[in-house]
């Protein structure tokens, strides 16, 4: 049989850099909550351990591929005979900020080991996915979440799920530039999640990357008088809250023809959870 499964977008609400280790890795502070709105995946469950995809994505070689290197990675831990055909069905946008990849990532993990009976827990799960990328657990777990460490560290929070307008500019944003960034803030002072959670939210990559990538900056000029936009992750995506899908909709009508975008209700369980009756 085949499945589809959602893929959800997330978006980070603030993003503080607290510090930078030794093996270049920044420790942060973070708030992740999940979208209604984000990519499909298609499994279909085959007898002999094949991985195929359907659909590659051009210039990156299978054995790179996100979705692919969950699938052996799964495979491998848990000694699965079973194989997959899996096909992406996107809608989110690359290097956008929204973890498309990651959240891809964490659908296969999720969605396999549910449907070839693989047995691992969901915290067994995300730390087998951290290998895979930083943003991979907050998708596997599936609850927004209040993140530390390099964003592995999870203290799960009811948020207000609001409304949300996500635009994306035409550029493509490189998140090892922005952190490599010298003008980058890495001592943003720490703070404990109920401090951060009443305080005014914000993302120490903004400034820089507005600094470099003048259509995100122009974009957030233009829509200032309709809404307070904010970057989310390192870009290029920027978001911005509003009460009801009416008030989104008509600041989304505002937006350049050229600008990408969409209209989406926080989630505080991801989407993928929900369709899998999964408890996070």
């Amino acid at each position: 049989m085949k499945y589809t499964l959602p893929s959800p977008a997330k978006l980070n609400l603030f993003l503080y850099v607290v510090g930078k280790r030794e093996n270049g890795y920044h420790d942060l502070q973070t708030l992740f909550q999940f979208l209604d709105f984000g990519d499909e995946i298609e499994i279909e469950v085959t007898e002999n351990p094949e991985i195929i995809l359907e659909n590659e994505i051009e210039g990156v070689p299978t054995e790179q591929n996100l979705i692919y290197r969950a699938a052996k990675l799964l495979q491998k831990k848990t000694a699965c005979l079973k194989g997959a055909r899996l096909a992406v069905h996107k809608k989110l946008p690359m290097g956008g900020g929204v973890g498309g990849g990651s959240s891809n990532a964490a659908t296969v993990l999720v969605g396999l080991n549910h449907y070839w009976k693989t047995g691992l827990s969901l915290p067994e799960l995300a730390e087998l996915g951290l290998s895979l990328g930083a943003d991979v657990p907050i998708f596997v777990r599936g609850f927004a979440a209040f993140a530390e460490g390099v964003g592995e560290e999870l203290t799960s929070c009811e948020l207000k799920t609001p409304w949300y307008v996500v635009l994306k500019p035409d550029v493509s944003i490189s998140t090892a530039e922005i952190f490599n960034d010298p003008n980058l803030p890495r001592n943003t002072p720490k703070r404990d999640v109920k401090t951060l959670l009443t305080a005014k939210w914000e993302n120490d990559c903004e400034k820089v990357v507005r600094e470099h990538y003048s259509k995100v900056d122009e974009l957030i000029l233009k829509l200032l008088k309709y809404a307070e936009f904010r970057l989310t992750g390192t870009g290029a995506c920027i978001f911005a809250e509003f009460d009801s899908e009416a008030e989104a909709r008509k600041v989304f009508a505002q937006k350049p023809a050229d600008v990408f975008g969409f209209v989406a209700k926080g989630q505080n369980i991801s989407p993928l959870h929900q369709h899998l009756h999964l408890i996070p």
